[in-house]
């Protein structure tokens, strides 16, 4: 069981399924935004990477699949291209992941599941992202979302479709699995086992600083490591902002809109009144009656209600209209009809009989149009400033569709065009590291949505209106700097990499006369190199649980080995190497903690319904039937990393 999720993300369907949970398990599509969302994965044109039943996937669909999910990874991982994507395997899994995904499709077409156009239309409603101030679908909201994501609506649409067709095959499938307490109490148990040995390290320090290489040396370095001098994709960002400030001389009200303000507001600045009620509430009409007797006789209100099981309400400060609404129209008449102290009721209201006490009335002065003239200048000009930056973005919404260029656009509404340096995905220039300016991250994020060429794009940048102008400017693509412009650099590490071979070589017979029965102690003391001495480690599992992505490698290492046996690991930061030696394990027992048994149990039944919706996923692949253009594959993966990644051996 425990290796099923060490192979989920090896195996052919398993990183689909994988990163399929969330979506299957989560009721409805309660989506934020629109990051999970990228063009169909089937059709489109150009040459076919994959058949999967009567549907294809093109090497356009492809390319823009991954592009799509490396992205996505770069957000979890920083500084992430499309590269080091496919090195670490990125490429075969967005492609099972498009095979799988057509496969399922194609499944359940065979079979008759559809999902309406209705139910379709309904979820895209509900989406957050495309909704207006006013909480309700809009469609101007919905146009420019799908256009930030570079999407149509029908591939909106097919995602959606697809999504819930997946959703009705695997759900049950993933949420029915359970498994039994007496298969879960060894995994409760190994929770509570406990780790003890000794760990040495081997430093570079403790070597003499190796000779600097020679020129044929370092080239052979430097080309050998070229990937990690490869400086990623960098664009430039043309982009121009319009601010509400940028409209102030069009939001200033004039006199006259002032006074129109004013006297349509007559009854929001007129001399008002507030009162503090405190109420009671019966459902029998003769109770209530007693209850306003005892406090007309001078018992309050609250102890009076005490008396009989109830408890009194306050409402503080509130007028008429308020008041209705919070209670009801009749007792608001009731309330603001008597004077201050004046005992109410019974007043019939839609929950019962109310009584109630008048305990404070507060007399709210009007106010002149010059008192109220700072609060109407601020209203309307917040009102004018949106209603000219809408004008605006009307305006440049309007030159993108009609096919205008960014600096057709900038010059038709007078606005002020910038560039950024070229940065990174993180709006990071790598040749000039500094602290990015967050305030850029939406107008970097749709730089690198879409490419060169494309047209302009409208991106809302703060809460307050502000919106720029985005457009794609010169790309350089991912590409090692010249061993020129970095050679103290690659010497240094050349220096530290020999340093690290000198030291792992010292480990390494450390090692071999550990694991041939010598005490770890006494094999270092041997070693010839002047080293620390060993010291003691203890853990449990519970402990590195707490660690979470913090364990050390020592302690990973030493809970993944045999008692008294000796393995090599590199320490952090490139300061040598680490031998990790086990002593003894310290099995746990949780056969008294019913807690751990249940929750343990719990989660191996959630990863054995994962392995059956891998399962299922590769014997849906096997009945549609999927073909495989390898050629076609290849092509792409080269195109993608520049022609500098092998296709890995099938």
């Amino acid at each position: 069981m425990l290796g099923f999720f060490r192979r989920m993300t090896k195996s052919k369907v398993g990183i689909f399924v994988g990163l399929l949970l969330l979506a299957v398990i989560a009721v409805g599509f309660a989506m934020a935004d629109l990051n999970g969302l990228r063009p169909s994965s089937l059709g489109g044109s150009g040459a076919t990477v994959a058949t999967i039943g009567d549907n294809t996937i093109t090497d356009t669909a492809l390319t823009d699949r991954i592009r799509g999910d490396v992205q996505q990874a770069a957000q979890q991982q920083p500084g992430l291209d499309s590269a080091q994507y496919i090195a670490r395997g990125g490429f075969e899994g967005s492609l099972n992941r498009a095979i799988s995904d057509a496969a399922l499709r194609q499944f359940a077409q065979d079979h008759g599941l559809v999902v309406s156009d209705r139910y379709v239309d309904g979820q895209i409603a509900s989406l957050p992202a495309f909704q207006g101030l006013d909480g309700k679908f809009d469609q101007r909201t919905f146009e420019q979302a799908l256009g930030r994501a570079r999407i149509t609506p029908q591939q909106l649409r097919d995602d959606i479709r697809r999504a819930t067709l997946t959703r009705l095959m695997l759900a049950r499938t993933l949420e029915s699995s359970y498994m039994p307490a007496q298969l879960a109490l060894p995994y409760a148990s190994l929770a509570k086992e406990a780790r003890s040995g000794q760990v040495a390290i081997v430093p570079t320090a403790a070597f003499p600083a190796p000779a600097a290489p020679t020129d044929q040396q370092l080239q052979a370095y430097y080309t050998a490591n070229r990937a990690r001098y490869t400086v990623p994709e960098r664009r430039v960002i043309r982009y121009a902002i319009v601010t509400p400030t940028s409209v102030l001389a069009q939001s200033a009200p004039t006199d006259a809109e002032i006074q129109a303000a004013y006297r349509a507001n007559a009854a929001r600045f007129a001399p008002s009144q507030t009162r503090t009620v405190s109420q009671v509430v019966i459902a029998d009409q003769a109770v209530a009656a007693k209850l306003a007797q005892a406090v007309r006789g001078g018992q309050a209100l609250a102890t009076a209600a005490s008396a009989i099981g109830l408890e009194a309400t306050s409402f503080a400060g509130q007028t008429k209209g308020q008041l209705a609404g919070k209670t009801s129209p009749a007792v608001a008449d009731a309330a603001f009809g008597a004077q201050q102290g004046a005992v109410v009721g019974p007043v019939q209201s839609p929950l019962g009989f109310v009584v109630l006490k008048v305990d404070a009335v507060t007399q709210v002065p009007g106010k002149t149009i010059e008192q109220a003239r700072p609060e109407l200048v601020a209203e309307l000009s917040k009102t004018k400033g949106a209603t000219a930056l809408g004008a605006i973005q009307e305006k440049i919404d309007g030159g993108i569709t009609d096919g205008a260029t960014f600096d057709e656009i900038v010059k038709d509404a007078k606005l002020s065009a910038q560039a950024t340096a070229p940065v990174t995905a993180q709006g990071i220039d790598p040749l000039k590291p500094a602290q990015p300016d967050p305030a850029l991250t939406p107008i970097v994020q749709a730089g690198f949505a879409s490419e060169s060429g494309d047209a302009p794009q409208i991106v809302q940048t703060a809460a307050d209106g502000t919106f720029a102008l985005v457009s794609t400017g010169e790309v350089t693509r991912a590409a090692p700097r010249p061993l020129a412009e970095i050679r103290e650099q690659v010497i240094g590490q050349y220096k530290q990499d020999q340093a690290l071979k000198a030291a792992r070589a010292v480990a390494q017979q450390i090692l071999t006369k550990v694991n041939g029965g010598m005490p770890i102690g006494t094999a270092v003391a041997q070693s010839g190199t002047r080293l620390p001495a060993p010291r003691p480690v203890n853990a449990s599992r519970a402990q590195l649980s707490q660690l979470g992505a913090q364990v050390p490698a020592a302690l990973q290492l030493m809970f993944s080995m045999a008692p008294k046996k000796a393995k090599l690991t590199a320490a952090p930061n490139g300061e040598g190497w680490l031998i990790v030696y086990l002593d003894g394990i310290q099995r746990g027992d949780a056969r008294n903690d019913k807690a751990a048994i249940t929750g343990v149990g719990r989660e191996l039944g959630r990863l054995t319904g994962n392995e059956y919706a891998e399962q299922f996923v590769e014997a849906v692949r096997r009945q549609v039937g999927v073909k495989r253009n390898e050629q076609a594959i290849n092509r792409v993966r080269g195109e993608l990393v520049g022609g500098a990644m092998p296709a890995p051996a099938q």
